[in-house]
Order: structure tokens, then sequence, then C-alpha cells
């Protein structure tokens, strides 16, 4: 029998892409491979994935990498949500933070309940209900308790503050203990297979030949295999999602590191403020058409925490994604497959799921177009969800100060999502299909602090009365506080468990 294994994988670019590929394929296929990863000291990489939503735990938990430890070598910090600022009008604010909303009930879930109170006069806001939202308001932080099965605690659901290049430079000590072989250099040349177009080789600029039988392009928004070499074409979304550049620098550490992500709305975009436990991450994505370089730039640097650490850095891209992340014998992985602006920190997230995917379908050498097909496809509907739920936060806005809110707000947008804001609107429904990535309370946050009322809740939950509904809501925000008070703060987590050495 002929061996049809693939053998030689050979992945272009280093950076959070290539390295957490490397990790993942050395530590989860780690026999009948050889894999080679190329990239070149003298490219930088984008490096502003440094904000994750929690599926980031799991990938390092496949990994079996120890998160303290993990969190010491990248000069991480905990996440808890994403503050969002001047979303709204007249300087308003919301919190979208991971996990649950109350406590959902048989018939309907936690929103309705609380609906029906706060159109009767009765209820307040929803933060008191959500234990994310409460202890990053109050600085605290712990990780779950799952020894405490019917508390708030036992499933709190968190994330991360990285460094990305120290990521990299971690995965990569990980990925060359279990034989992944790193070559440095530049690519100058890919040679296709004159039979049926894949790849065959690439040539380094030492001339130097690497063949392979599998390529995975982590090359970033250079796309060099998937779309220099393959010509595979690009879908660009920038009709619903206008921002088309970013300036990013670092600033020093003003206080003590927040567990959450900030998300302030300026003119024309909004800035990003990531807290690490050396430094401050920040960056303005805005719009060309609606601003000009100067002008983001000096937004950035005047509303800094403290002195920028280094020159502020361009970032110049266009939202969308490859018409096919799978190509022949090559697919894209992170950048080089699309670009989804950071707002709600989804990049390192579709890093880890196109791995998981590539598991999934992972090939021999005959590459069975089903197989890519489905991978494509299943590809394609999470960057259709992730960008629905982007384009939600541009959409539902009330600022009129700029012609870039007005557009966002009366642009016409996909079917997808037009279906979930009108269930919305009538009775408080919110639609998650298909396993989606962001869950019920995740659309609820976002819709409800940008303004978002439905005209009815859901007549289920009249089966009681207003007094038990009260009696509910009362308990339920009576508990998270309970938790959150017991909790230590943010900063003393850290230094009990995953303070890292101080910065050379």
């Amino acid at each position: 029998m002929t061996d049809r294994r693939i053998k030689e994988i050979v992945i272009v670019g280093g950076g959070t892409a290539g390295w957490m590929s490397a990790a993942a394929l050395a530590q989860l296929l780690p026999h009948g491979h050889r894999y080679r990863l190329i990239e070149s000291d003298q490219i930088s990489t984008i490096g502003v994935g440094e904000a994750t939503i929690p599926s980031i735990r799991n990938f390092n938990m496949h990994l079996g990498i120890d998160e303290n430890d993990f969190i010491r070598h990248t000069q991480g910090t905990f996440k808890l949500g994403i503050e969002f600022v001047n979303w709204g009008i007249n300087h308003t604010k919301y919190f979208h933070g991971f996990g649950s909303v109350g406590r959902d009930q048989p018939m309907a879930n936690f929103y309705h309940y609380w609906l029906k109170l706060n159109q009767l006069g009765v209820a307040g806001g929803l933060e008191p209900y959500s234990i994310n939202t409460v202890a990053s308001a109050l600085g605290k932080f712990s990780v779950g308790r799952p020894d405490l099965p019917n508390s708030p605690l036992s499933d709190l659901s968190y994330a991360y503050h990285f460094d990305a290049g120290l990521y990299a430079r971690y995965l990569r000590a990980y990925a060359e203990q279990r034989g992944v072989k790193r070559t440095e250099g530049r690519i100058v040349q890919t040679i296709l297979r004159e039979s049926d177009g894949f790849i065959d080789a690439i040539v380094m600029e030492n001339g130097e030949k690497i063949y392979g039988d599998f390529f995975i392009d982590c090359s970033g928004m250079v796309a060099l295999l998937i779309e220099k070499a393959l010509q595979t074409g690009y879908e660009d979304w920038t009709h619903w999602l206008p921002c088309d550049t970013a300036i990013a620098v670092p600033c020093s550490l003003a206080g003590s590191a927040q567990a959450h992500t900030r998300s302030t709305a300026h003119s024309a975009g909004w800035q990003w403020r990531i807290p690490l436990q050396h430094r401050i991450g920040n960056g303005h994505v805005f719009s060309s058409k609606f601003m000009d370089h100067d002008t983001a730039q000096n937004i950035l640097m005047n509303n800094l925490d403290g002195k920028a650490l280094a020159e502020p850095r361009q970032i110049k891209f266009t939202t969308g994604k490859r018409k096919k992340a799978w190509n022949k014998n090559c697919v894209a992985i992170g950048l080089s497959g699309g670009f989804m602006e950071p707002l709600e920190s989804t990049s390192i997230h579709m890093v880890k799921t196109g791995l998981m995917r590539l598991l999934t379908f992972f090939p021999d050498k005959d590459f069975d177009q089903v197989d890519i097909d489905n991978y494509n496809r299943l590809t394609d509907k999470e960057y259709a969800q992730i960008r629905d739920f982007l384009i939600l936060h541009y959409k539902v806005n009330q600022r009129d100060d700029s012609e870039f809110w007005r557009y966002c707000r009366n642009m016409e947008v996909p079917e997808s999502l037009q279906v979930k804001l009108d269930l919305f609107s009538s009775h408080g429904r919110i639609l998650r299909e298909n396993e989606e990535l962001f869950p019920e309370d995740s659309w609820l946050q976002v819709m409800h602090g940008q303004g978002m009322r439905p005209r009815r809740y859901s007549p289920v939950v009249d089966q009681r009365t207003p007094e038990e509904i009260a009696g509910f809501l009362h308990n339920t925000q009576a508990v998270i506080r309970k938790c959150v008070d017991a909790m230590p703060t943010h900063l003393d987590y850290i230094r009990s468990n995953c303070m890292a050495k101080p910065m050379a």
C-alpha cells in the first residue's frame, strides 16, 4: 500500500499565528510529521493581538501550559470583559462581560424577567447581575471555583491580556522542544507544480529550496502563499466595517492594571487600551475616509494614560477574508486568511479555531476536495458570524456628532444581522445559531449597552408575579455581590500567583 501520509509540513511566518500553529501541531500531531517554520527577523509582526477571549484558555490547556507560568512569561494580566466608552451619547459607557448575565430560568432567560420589571419602573440597570461586570468595576479578580457548583464563581469566565511578542517567544521555546525546526531568512520565490498548481517548494534568499507536502501560511496580511502565489482572492467588507487604519503605541503604566480591555469611541473610530504588567498597549482604529492620519495620531497621543514608550506605528488593513482559507495544499492561518478589527479581541481566537478545524480535516497527500470545501465552508461561516457582531457595534449607535457615525447608523447590514436586530426589537429575543462564537449574553450586553430597548418582553414571564420576579432579581444581585466581596484585587491575585520579573 502506498504511504499517502503528509510528512513535510512547512509553516511560513512566525509571530503569534506561526508559533501557535507550530506548537499545536507538534503537540497534538507529534508522530509521522516533520515541522519546519520559516521566519525573518527583518520582518516585523502586527503584534496588536494582546487582548483575548476565554477560548485562549482552552488552547493553552490543550498544550498543557501552566496558566501562572504563561502569565509570568508574557507580562500578562487577566481580562473579565471589555468596557465601551462613548459609544452612545453624553459620554455613556457600558460593559461587555464574559459569562452570564443573571441566571436563566426554564421558561425564559434572565433578561426577560429583568425587562418586565424595568418596564414597570422597578428595576435598575443590568450591570449588578453580571459577576464579571461587578468584579471588574471594583478591581477584583479570581479564577473559577469548580468546587462551588451552585455559585457564580463555579465557572467564572475570563481571558488574558499579554504581550504578543512574548507569547510568540514562549510558544517558540515550547515548539522547538517538541522538534519544530526554525529557519531564519527571507522567502524570495514560491515554486508551483506544473501538473496541478500546488505549492512544491519555496526559495530562500540564500538560494535554498525548501520542499513540503503541506504549507501553512502565517505570513500576515502579506499572504505570501495563499494570495501572492495561489491568487486566491479576497472579500472586502469595508462597506460594513469602514475602519481601515490603526495607529499603535505602548505607554507606561498609570496605576494598577485593570482586569478589562477598554474601547473608547472617537469621531471616526475607536481607541483600545490593554493593560499589561509592564506597560499599556494603545491604538486608534479609524476610517481614513473620515479622518486624516495626523488628526487620528493626535487623538491617540492626547489620550494616553502614561508616557509613550515608542514612536507610533501605522497599520493599514482591509476588513474581510480570503475567498478560500484552504486552497490546494495551503491553509491560511491568522491575518493571511483575513482581518477582523480587534474590537472584540477575536484575532487570536480565530488562529485557534483555524488550527482546531485543520485537525478535524487534516489531509493526506490526496487532499480530498470534500475536506477542503467543508473546512472553507465552516471558516466562512465563522467569519460571517463574527463580522455581524462587529457590525452591530457600529450600526446600533446614537451618536450624531460626526459623518462617520451617521454613515454607520444608516448603512444597510447583512440580512443575518438584521434578523437579530428585528427579533430583539420586538420581544427581546436573541437567536444564536450553529454554535456561533458569541453567546446570547454577549449580544444582549452590546445591544442593551448601545441603547436598544425591546418593545415588549417574552409573554412567558407573566407566569410569575412581579413580586416573585423582584425577589429573584434581588437574590441574584445579592449573591453576586457577596462573591465579588470575597475576591482578592486583580493586582493582589497577580502578586500572589503570577507576577512577572521586571523587564530589563
